[in-house]
């Protein structure tokens, strides 16, 4: 972690499943992955509570295209919720097939610089995520398999596909 560099955080947002935050620096062609945070049953409130405990001056969040849905108890999108708690600002990553995503963070893995002290959990998740077996047919299917290893896979296709390079910026707190 380079307190002169702002971070980034990608999501995968679950209550009922897991919420998985990756927090990455860019600095030059490399991508520091300083940190991971994953819980389950938790709401937005949580999370940006966790955001505010943290050392970190955030650059942007990156979240998936399902941060538009509206809770039916409020009538608020997601996305209006995490902002008025201070979550922001937020990048909406495009919504592409899985496949797509897969080749983005295969594509950035040789940037990649981790902090395996900080993010145990979800380095595993990335080294255990694989696709689903057909046991009648003998073969893969074309899609990932739903466990545990998906949320943080997810969050950080998330950041593959939604982050945009920008000369990295130092900040001065």
């Amino acid at each position: 972690y380079d307190p002169m560099l702002q971070v980034v955080t990608a999501w995968d947002l679950g209550v009922g499943d897991a919420t998985g935050i990756w927090f990455l620096q860019m600095y030059a062609k490399e991508i520091r992955v300083i940190d991971y945070e994953e819980a389950t049953g938790e709401g937005l409130s949580y999370y940006a509570k966790l955001l505010k405990d943290k050392p970190y001056v955030y650059e942007q969040h990156i979240m998936p295209h399902d941060i538009r849905v509206r809770e039916l108890g409020t009538g608020k999108s997601r996305y209006e919720t995490a902002q008025e708690l201070g979550i922001k600002p937020i990048h909406i990553a495009k919504s592409l097939p899985v496949d797509d995503g897969i080749h983005a963070v295969r594509s950035i893995l040789g940037k990649c610089w981790f902090d395996k002290k900080k993010y145990e959990r979800g380095f595993a998740a990335l080294q255990d995520y694989h696709k689903e077996y057909d046991d009648v047919r003998k073969e893969y299917k074309n899609k990932p398999f739903h466990d545990w290893c998906s949320h943080s896979a997810d969050a950080f296709r998330y950041f593959a596909i939604g982050y945009t390079p920008k000369t990295p910026q130092r900040s001065v707190t």
